[in-house]
C-alpha cells in the first residue's frame, strides 16, 4: 500500500498515446492518475468531458492528467470521440490526454482500485472511481475513492491542488471549505515571535472560549505557478 509522501509507483503502461514511462512521462509536472469502471458508459463519459474542459486550469497549475479502466487501447480510442462529442470538442481534434489500458488489472491491483461489487460480463472486477496526486518530486499527495454511482468533483480536485501547491510554498494550513483567493490559517507550528516577519499582510486572532490563540487567520499569499 502506497502512503501519503512516500515516491508514487514507477510502471510502464500501454496508452492512447503509446507506451509509457509514468514517471518519465509526468517529468516535472504533478500528475492525476484517475481510474473510471468503463467505457461507453454515462457516467464516466461526463467525467472525461468535464477533464478535458478544465485542462486548461491544469496546465496552468503545471498538472498532467490521465486516466485508467480495465479496457482495451482500442476500446479507449473508439470511445474517446463520445468523450470529445460531449465536451463540444471538434472530431477532428486529437484526445487531450492518454488512458491506460488495464486488460489484467494489474495496476488496478497494486494501486487498490478495484471495486468487489461492480463486475464485468465475465464477472471480474471493474475498478472504482480512484483518484490520485502525485506532485512534481512523484511523491504521492492525496487519494480519493469514489464508487461506481457518483461521479466525482473535478471542481473539487483543482481546489485540493490549488491547496496543496499553496501551502507547500507558504506557512499556512487551508480550512474548510477554503478556496483559491481565501483567508488561510498560520500553521501552529509558527512562533508568535515570526508571526510579523512570516505575514506582513496581517494576522487575526479570532477569540476562543478556550482562551488559546491558534486560530490565526491570515489574507491568502499570492504564488506563482
Amino acid at each position: 500500500m502506497v502512503l501519503l509522501g512516500d515516491v508514487f509507483p514507477n510502471f510502464t503502461a500501454n496508452t492512447t498515446e503509446g507506451k509509457i514511462d509514468f514517471h518519465d512521462w509526468l517529468g516535472e509536472s504533478w500528475g492525476i492518475l484517475f481510474s473510471h469502471p468503463s467505457d461507453f458508459t454515462p457516467v464516466c463519459t461526463t467525467e472525461l468531458s468535464k477533464v478535458i474542459t478544465l485542462l486548461p486550469e491544469f496546465k496552468k497549475r503545471n498538472v498532467k492528467t490521465i486516466g485508467l479502466s480495465c479496457d482495451s487501447v482500442t476500446s479507449h480510442m473508439d470511445w474517446c470521440k463520445d468523450i470529445k462529442s460531449y465536451a463540444g470538442c471538434h472530431e477532428d481534434e486529437k484526445f487531450p490526454y492518454p488512458i491506460i489500458e488495464d486488460k489484467d488489472r494489474n495496476l488496478a491491483k497494486k494501486l487498490g482500485m478495484l471495486d468487489k461489487d461492480e463486475l464485468d460480463t465475465a464477472g471480474m472486477p471493474l475498478t472504482a472511481r480512484a483518484v490520485f496526486i502525485i506532485d512534481s518530486n512523484k511523491k504521492f499527495r492525496l487519494s480519493l475513492l469514489y464508487p461506481a454511482t457518483t461521479g466525482r468533483n473535478f471542481d473539487e480536485i483543482l481546489r485540493v491542488i490549488d491547496s496543496l501547491q499553496l501551502t507547500d510554498k507558504a506557512k499556512v494550513a487551508t480550512p474548510a471549505n477554503w478556496k483559491m483567493g481565501d483567508d488561510c490559517m498560520v500553521l501552529p507550528t509558527v512562533p508568535e515571535d515570526q508571526i510579523d516577519k512570516m505575514f506582513p499582510q496581517g494576522v487575526t486572532v479570532v477569540p476562543l472560549p478556550s482562551g488559546k490563540k491558534y486560530l490565526r487567520k491570515t489574507p491568502c499569499p499570492k504564488i506563482e505557478y
